[in-house]
């Protein structure tokens, strides 16, 4: 049986193996650039950045056959998010508004007991924790590691899927400073923040690594997609 890392180059020129791709999704940016708002608490999981979500569908993440609505150019492109992944690498501020050691305070994410992503989640944090593994297949793995290290240890995890970096922005910064991402969506949403925090903060020129396509669609947002140069 073939393995589903290798693909086929051409007829009679053998296979090649396919590297997993390291994916942003559905990253939304507003007009001055920030992703997220400064401080998360448990009432703002993303600071004072919430407008970014008003015109989001979440419930097509997993396909567009999740929902009987219109395939609309929206709900097509956001529903990329779990095609082909095997595991996700996020921050600790995208797990909980917490900082510093882990209390015993049973926090196991803000999804509950049914966390969305149906696979291994690689999570960035300095204190480190058991596991937290869930029935529908999602498991949590709290590692103090470079963005190299953390990435190896998702490529384990993902039985040769894609690796998902989730976010929040500052964890999509370190990999973009490491040269680790080959693809991103962004969603650009007409609105103004102020303030809060960017994917590109300090990251001059990053655009010249990437082939940027861009699409604006009838609800007001423009989709970008970044594809790493060879």
């Amino acid at each position: 049986m073939r393995h589903p890392d290798w693909t086929h180059d051409a007829p009679n020129v053998g296979y090649r193996c396919r590297m997993s791709k390291v994916r942003v999704h559905n990253l939304n940016i507003s007009l001055d650039g920030f992703s997220a708002g400064g401080t998360v608490t448990l009432d703002e999981p993303i600071g004072h950045a919430r407008a970014l979500f008003s015109r989001f569908d979440g419930r097509v993440i997993d396909g567009v056959h999740a929902v009987d609505e219109p395939i609309t150019a929206d709900r097509a492109f956001y529903s990329m998010w779990g095609q082909g992944i095997g595991a996700e690498i996020m921050g600790r501020k995208k797990f909980g508004p917490q900082t510093g050691p882990w209390t015993d305070d049973e926090w196991i994410g803000w999804w509950g007991t049914e966390p969305p992503f149906t696979t291994p989640v690689v999570v960035l944090t300095h204190h480190a924790r058991e596991t937290l593994t869930f029935e529908n297949g999602t498991s949590f793995h709290f590692v103090d590691a470079s963005p190299a290290d953390a990435l190896a240890l998702a490529r384990e995890l993902a039985d040769g899927g894609d690796i998902r970096l989730g976010g929040g922005p500052s964890s999509v910064r370190q990999f973009l400073d490491a040269d680790l991402v080959d693809f991103m969506h962004l969603v650009t949403v007409p609105i103004v923040l102020g303030s809060g925090v960017s994917i590109f903060d300090g990251g001059r020129d990053v655009h010249e690594r990437f082939d940027i396509e861009s699409v604006t669609t009838g609800s007001g947002v423009t989709h970008q997609f970044w594809n790493r140069r060879p």
